[in-house]
């Protein structure tokens, strides 16, 4: 017996006191006197109940309607809106080819009928009806395109069966399904007193058991082609997640676009940078390196694991950076370039350091950088690979010689002599040179944390000219640098540049607000080719929405999405996304603090268990 015989055959039985219903059910009996079990007994319902107007399937509803008419054109794509809807259902599409001979036929007798009620209208002198011309016209020209083969006809049928929790979720599904299709004069019904056979007829066994059709030709029906939900699956690349409308896996490669960037938006606690760091990981096994910006120490664990390097950024760390480190020239640029370039960015770096500068300022702190470097033998023929660049004393005492620098000598003093010189003031040791290197600034103090990221920026940038590899930079919390001017100026400009030296930028926030107030916001944003919104909070969708052209539906897919679920935008594509990792994949990159403290225990016990058995 097959399964549907098992659901709706002489087997089933009825249940007394329903009113215009029948009760169907599967008996467990049934299956065990058969002595077979087969795929169809373990998926069925254990029973179920045909009403009028629906099927109830154990804890779902379900309801089946037929398309009864369509308009005089049929525009591409019509039926994408259904197809994309994020709702549980099911459609299934009936073509039937009809005989063209037999529809020559009808259309010889229809054609007749036309003429004649035009004929009549014109003996009797009526007012010309456009209807019955415009039925003639469209008759005649269908006919022509019959005979010459140029068009077929077909019975169509289009079923579609939704389904729901409850009669009120139902509800809702069916008015916007409708609301969609009739905005096109595309008009649906529900399958009255025909519901048994609507939902077998929706199955995926290719029974047309509602034969409600409407006769279409070639064109029109092309355009129901049902095919056109967004896939971003490609031959190479890493996944991101699945598709959540079609279960496709969303594998991509950010370096196939036309630039490397991306940037990441969601609240807090919704899995931005679970999602980042498992892109990390499985980048790292494409020879990629990846460098991270690391507020709030997230990342430290990965390191680890992988085999990366970490640096703790802070007043108290072993670990410094000289912001007047100059990078070794490449092949296509000078000396000159590299001088250049460094002391444009070590400007914006006082700019920020010293809470601004005039004009006046502006151009003492330059000249001061210049006379700095040449205190230190550097010039533009220097040869910059045998040098030892010039601390932030030096520059003090180079700009202390200087008129006019009294008010930008006490500022600085708090760098290079107070409490914060133990950060800036000392040489560089630091070494990047591994495939996965994570720089913290979480223990440094808020009223540093913009310099520091700057810092940090510009050594790993410096760092990337160096040699020409594809490389992946990570700046987590990047509202920290949107702050700042000066901070964001230089993040939009490797934002810019990246592309040259095979970098991407990865941008993750999760205050949009203050990363859209800077002027330097949306540039980035257009400067990235792929863009990814997780779960958003209420104030911040409406600027979201306007930004990235969300239609309401996006946005409330956005404020209603769980952990780990999204939009993800490449290109000219959007899909809507769920994260997935592996059990190994989510012990590494896990932020939960409950599954960390697991972690931590499980592996202090493996320590004691070692420490007891060498004991032994």
């Amino acid at each position: 017996m097959s399964f549907l015989d098992k659901l709706f055959g002489k087997k089933n039985t009825s249940v007394k006191g329903t009113t215009n219903a029948s009760v169907l059910a599967v008996m467990p009996e049934q299956i065990y006197e058969s002595a077979t079990l087969e795929l169809q007994d373990v998926i069925a319902p254990s029973a179920l109940r045909v009403e009028s107007k629906s099927i109830n399937l154990g804890d779902k509803i379900a309801r089946t309607f037929f398309i009864i008419s369509y308009p005089r054109f049929l525009t591409d794509n019509w039926f994408s809106p259904i197809i994309n809807l994020d709702k549980v259902f099911d459609v299934s599409i009936y073509v039937h080819p009809v005989d063209t001979s037999l529809a020559l036929r009808q259309f010889q007798k229809k054609v007749a009928e036309v003429q004649s009620q035009i004929s009549v209208r014109e003996t009797k002198g009526m007012v010309r009806d456009p209807m019955l011309d415009t039925a003639f016209q469209d008759l005649e020209s269908l006919r022509d395109n019959l005979m010459q083969a140029q068009e077929k006809m077909f019975d169509v049928g289009i079923y579609i069966t939704v389904y729901a929790d409850n009669e009120q979720e139902l509800f809702k599904v069916e008015n916007e399904i409708k609301s969609i299709l009739e905005s096109k004069l595309i008009y649906i019904k529900p399958a009255l007193f025909q519901q048994e056979e609507g939902f077998k007829s929706v199955m995926p066994i290719g029974t047309d058991m509602l034969n409600i059709h409407q006769k279409l030709n070639s064109e029109p029906l092309s355009s129901v082609f049902p095919f056109i939900s967004f896939d971003l699956t490609s031959d190479r690349g890493i996944l991101y997640g699945i598709n959540r409308h079609n279960s496709s896996l969303v594998i991509f490669d950010r370096f196939s676009l036309e630039n490397y960037n991306s940037v990441t938006f969601a609240k807090s606690g919704s899995g931005k940078s679970y999602m980042t760091k498992l892109e990390i990981l499985r980048s790292l096994m494409f020879d990629i390196d990846v460098m991270v910006i690391d507020p709030e120490r997230e990342y430290e664990y990965l390191a680890e694991a992988v085999g990366g390097r970490y640096f703790n950024i802070s007043l108290s760390s072993d670990h410094h950076i000289n912001p007047f480190d100059l990078p070794i020239p490449r092949e296509d640029e000078t000396a000159e370039d590299v001088l250049r370039s460094n002391t444009i960015n070590l400007v914006g770096l006082f700019r920020l350091m010293l809470g601004g500068l005039t004009p006046e300022e502006d151009s003492i702190v330059d000249r001061a950088i210049t006379e700095t470097y040449a205190m230190k033998d550097i010039t533009p023929e220097s040869d910059f690979a045998n040098i030892e660049p010039p601390l932030l004393s030096d520059f003090e005492m180079v700009l202390s010689g200087m008129e006019g620098s009294d008010s930008i000598v006490q500022r600085l003093v708090k760098y290079t002599r107070g409490s914060w010189s133990t950060f800036l003031n000392k040489p560089s040791n630091v070494d990047i040179d591994k495939k996965f290197v994570v720089f913290s600034v979480r223990d440094m103090e808020d009223e540093l944390k913009p310099i520091a990221m700057y810092i940090v920026t510009h050594y790993i940038w410096n760092a990337v000219r160096k040699n020409l590899k594809k490389r992946l930079l990570v700046v987590d919390e990047a509202w920290w640098m949107m702050k700042s001017e000066d901070t964001a100026s230089f993040l939009y400009s490797i934002a810019k540049r990246g592309r040259k030296y095979y970098l991407g930028l990865a941008t993750i926030t999760q205050d949009a607000a203050d990363f859209m107030k800077s002027p330097y916001g949306v540039p980035i944003i257009t400067n990235s080719s792929i863009q990814i919104l997780l779960k958003q909070s209420p104030s911040t969708m409406d600027i979201l929405q306007q930004t990235f052209n969300l239609t309401d539906e996006e946005k409330y897919l956005l404020l209603e999405s769980s952990v780990g679920e999204g939009i993800f935008f490449a290109g000219l594509k959007h899909v809507a996304i769920k994260v997935i990792a592996s059990y190994t994949e989510d012990q590494i990159i896990t932020s939960d603090p409950s599954q960390i403290l697991s972690i931590k225990k499980a592996k202090q016990e493996l320590e004691e268990d070692k420490t007891q058995a060498l004991g032994n």
